[in-house]
């Protein structure tokens, strides 16, 4: 360990306080006496709404995903567009594909109806991504809180942030890397996939041209709903998980090593590179995924929180104060 003189103490505490600034300040416990109801108050309306449509689950913890690697947790996807910034609901990884965002409308307003103005918009999306998660089957986490909102969003940074499906290994592994996250964090993060639906267009291209990696009976199986001509059929949805995709499991880990997920970045982490044996443990040990991927979802979620004087609380997910 590095000495310092002891003429400078301050300095090392000035150190620490910049070091540990970003995550320090997330805390689980952070509302435990401003919005001592907060908890119960998301689930239930969280609950509602998997309720009426078991979807909307792995939609909202892709909200949480799409927020976190564009600057961070801070809520920004939620914003719509002003006269002064394109957001990134139009951005090409969000648009007419990114949901659920009347259901944070729904969370919030029962939230400020519980305590006025105290819970941030980028906190209800980490609390409503992991009732998800816990709601579909998966795995209950404790999750840190304390960020407050961006006042801005930018189309171009989750353009140039998110992943899109067609991404191979190399390039998904420098992505997480460039949020820090590891090649392990982004095996479990994927089998997020586990639930949820997925669009003709993000896999139509893998399901006609790609054989090597791909079982010829999904191929067949996918192909009867979504025409291999583009513009037709763009929309028609198929489970990312065909055997339970409202059930938060680890057959996401069992398709892949039987080739049979869906997108093309997924069956890149079962192809022969360097996660094949991630995947494969996954698919043998549920407990170890659920595990894994709680784990990584609270490292997710200290991705560059705005906290402190940093940024505000919003009133309404959809705008600035």
């Amino acid at each position: 360990m590095a000495s310092f003189p002891v003429s400078s103490s301050l300095t090392i505490c000035v150190l620490f306080l910049v070091i540990g600034s970003t995550s320090a300040q997330l805390s689980t416990n952070f509302y435990y006496h401003s919005c001592p109801n907060l908890f119960s108050t998301v689930k239930s309306t969280v609950q509602s709404a998997i309720s009426k449509e078991a979807r909307m689950g792995a939609s909202l913890l892709r909200l949480f995903f799409h927020d976190c690697f564009v600057n961070g947790c801070d809520g920004s996807v939620l914003l719509d567009d002003t006269s002064s910034f394109t957001g990134e609901k139009r951005a090409a990884p969000n648009f007419n594909s990114a949901r659920g965002f009347e259901v944070v409308d729904n969370i919030k307003s029962a939230v400020e109806r519980a305590c006025p103005g105290v819970v941030s918009c980028a906190d209800v999306l980490a609390i409503a991504a992991r009732d998800s998660v816990e709601i579909l089957g998966g795995p209950r986490w404790d999750v840190k809180l304390g960020r407050r909102d961006a006042r801005t969003a930018s189309q171009a940074a989750a353009n140039n942030s998110i992943p899109p499906p067609t991404t191979n290994l190399n390039a998904l592994i420098s992505r997480f890397s460039a949020v820090g996250l590891s090649s392990k964090d982004l095996v479990a993060l994927s089998g997020s996939h586990t639930i949820g639906l997925a669009r003709c267009t993000n896999f139509r291209a893998r399901i006609y041209n790609e054989t090597n990696n791909l079982d010829s009976s999904l191929a067949r199986t996918r192909q009867s709903n979504c025409p291999s001509v583009s513009g037709s059929g763009d929309n028609n949805l198929a489970p990312l998980d065909l055997q339970t995709p409202t059930n938060f499991d680890n057959n996401y880990f069992k398709n892949l090593v039987n080739r049979r997920g869906l997108l093309h970045s997924d069956q890149q982490l079962f192809n022969g590179g360097s996660t094949d044996s991630a995947v494969r443990a996954y698919s043998n040990n549920p407990g170890s995924f659920a595990s894994d991927f709680a784990a990584a979802m609270i490292k997710m979620g200290d991705i560059k929180p705005l906290t402190g004087s940093k940024g505000e609380i919003r009133k309404n997910c959809r705008r600035v104060n």
